[in-house]
């Protein structure tokens, strides 16, 4: 008896958690909420986790990342599966690609490319074969943004609930290195004249879904962290990450419920209480949505309840790009072709403001996937599984896009040629075509915006949606369309904070997410860092 009642905490029943959505970020904090001793159940309305960081598979044997394929800076998860008990490197096959990428860049006299390294003596080479000037600015920029992502990364690592978060010590001390009246493209013209190389370290803008310039200058350190910590390649695909969190959750008791959508949050007063899925209510603690910002909120949160985030401001925000894509799947290698090869138009500039005024480019500027020649799995011998992203306006700027679909199709495939492939319409076995109706149509994506909301100032830090969302109680937010933003690494610090965040208003046992000095990995490392979420 007596030892019973000095032990009530035994006695007292699990948190119950609920997570909309099996993307990155609901799958990271299934991870870390069920270590931390929660029962979490995660309700995914289709058939497979990872949202938009899954793979695609054909019957042909082919298989597509259908978003993000540039794995960036595996840190932050890696600390994130120790924490959970797990190592990421035996669960998912990583492999370092070096080259990082090709980049090429049209013009009317030839077009020239770029192999991107990060050795830097190979990478000085590379700009010196064209610009030999610039060279001489490429450590200079690397030192400059290994300072500020040190400098800034405390700001990336914490959350933003009030006001006066936004005048604490690290965004003071953060100021300077920040320049926020300038843009990423005015940033790197201090180290590099020549347009050309500016745009081998802007173009990582389009990860967010925006222009270099108009980018705030912060986001040079999308560039600087591909260079210091390298790009990886998982073997099978990112999709192959997602289903490995998936694996570490489940071991941990965390349930995973496969085609089941919720309806929307159950609220008693301004605090939820649990899900409608089928008709049926499940009482829970918390809820955490994971879905897409702009496409979940107006219809799992009641207008009523929404003071801050109204369907008016959702509607009036600003939001990324869009994507128009191609999977292709081919009768005959690609030996040619490089792992990632971003094609950079003469009218790059161009590109970015029709896109911006809602028009489709014409001429534009695309990024094709070749992981065939790094990974076999994701193609029959003799075959290639082909991956082609064309940035394009998104639903807001340009709404008629499913009379357009048809048409760009053939400017995407007439644009491949320009990489010095030959016309690949005879040797396609498969095709699949995903245009911003669909991304929003079939993916949940609002307003096709497959980036989120844009990262520009008033739409970043305490002025993104908070990862304990603001309107109500008991409500939490991770994924690209809350803060710190896009990208797979920083959703996974996302949900760093968010659980974070739970784990303090609900007094879990397990509360720290993050090593400690004294841990398994150092916490001196910067642990947040931007990438391609498309």
């Amino acid at each position: 008896m007596n030892t019973v009642l000095a032990s009530p905490a035994l006695q007292r029943p699990r948190t119950k958690i609920a997570i909309v959505g099996a993307g990155p970020g609901g799958l990271a904090a299934a991870m870390l909420l069920a270590a931390s001793g929660a029962r979490v159940t995660v309700f995914e309305k289709d058939g497979v986790v990872g949202g938009r960081t899954r793979t695609l598979t054909t019957e042909q044997g082919y298989s597509f990342d259908l978003g993000p394929t540039f794995f960036l800076y595996p840190r932050i998860l890696k600390e994130i599966f120790v924490r959970c008990g797990a190592d990421l490197e035996a669960e998912v096959d990583l492999r370092r690609l070096e080259p990082q990428y090709r980049l090429i860049f049209e013009a009317a006299s030839g077009a020239t490319h770029i192999d991107c390294s990060s050795d830097m003596e190979r990478m000085e080479a590379e700009l010196a074969r064209f610009s030999p000037g610039d060279a001489k600015g490429l450590r200079p920029f690397m030192a400059e943004n290994r300072a500020k992502l040190d400098v800034f990364r405390p700001v990336l690592e914490r959350p933003f609930v009030g006001p006066l978060d936004m005048v604490k010590w690290d965004m003071i001390r953060a100021l300077p290195l920040l320049r926020p009246w300038s843009t990423v493209d005015r940033d790197l013209a201090r180290h590099f004249r020549d347009p050309r190389v500016r745009l081998a370290f802007s173009f990582q803008t389009k990860y967010l879904g925006m222009s270099p310039f108009r980018c705030p200058s912060l986001f040079t350190i999308l560039s600087h962290l591909e260079y210091e910590h390298g790009v990886f390649h998982p073997i099978g695909g990112c999709g192959a990450i997602s289903a490995a969190m998936a694996r570490v959750a489940e071991r941990l008791g965390a349930e995973i419920r496969l085609n089941e959508p919720v309806e929307r949050i159950a609220f008693e007063g301004r605090r939820a209480r649990g899900i409608e899925t089928g008709g049926r209510r499940h009482d829970t603690d918390a809820v955490v949505v994971n879905a897409d910002f702009a496409h979940a909120i107006p219809r799992l949160v009641p207008a009523e309840l929404r003071r801050d985030w109204t369907d008016e401001k959702i509607g009036k925000a600003r939001y990324s790009c869009s994507t128009f894509m191609l999977y292709l799947g081919l009768d005959r290698p690609l030996p040619e072709l490089a792992h990632h090869t971003v094609l950079l138009s003469e009218g790059y500039r161009e590109n970015i403001a029709e896109i911006e005024g809602g028009t489709i480019p014409e001429v534009p500027s695309m990024y094709v996937q070749n992981a065939g020649i790094t990974d076999p799995t994701l193609a029959p011998a003799g075959h290639s599984a082909l991956y082609v992203l064309v940035p394009v306006p998104n639903l807001i700027k340009q709404p008629d896009w499913p009379a357009q679909a048809a048409r760009y199709r053939e400017i995407a495939l007439n644009r491949l040629q320009a990489l010095g492939l030959p016309d690949l319409r005879p040797h396609i076995r498969y095709e699949k075509i995903v245009a911003p109706q669909d991304w929003e149509s079939d993916y949940a994506v609002g307003f096709g915006a497959t980036f989120n909301l844009s990262h520009e100032l008033p739409q970043m830090l305490y002025f993104r949606p908070g990862n304990r969302f603001r309107d109500v109680e008991g409500l939490y937010l991770v994924g690209g369309g809350t803060h710190p933003g896009s990208g797979l690494p920083v959703i996974y610090e996302g949900a760093r904070i968010t659980t974070g965040l739970i784990a303090q208003d609900l007094g879990l046992s397990g509360a720290p997410s993050r090593p400690t000095a004294a841990g398994d990995l150092t916490a001196a490392t910067p642990a947040a860092a931007y990438g391609p979420e498309r």
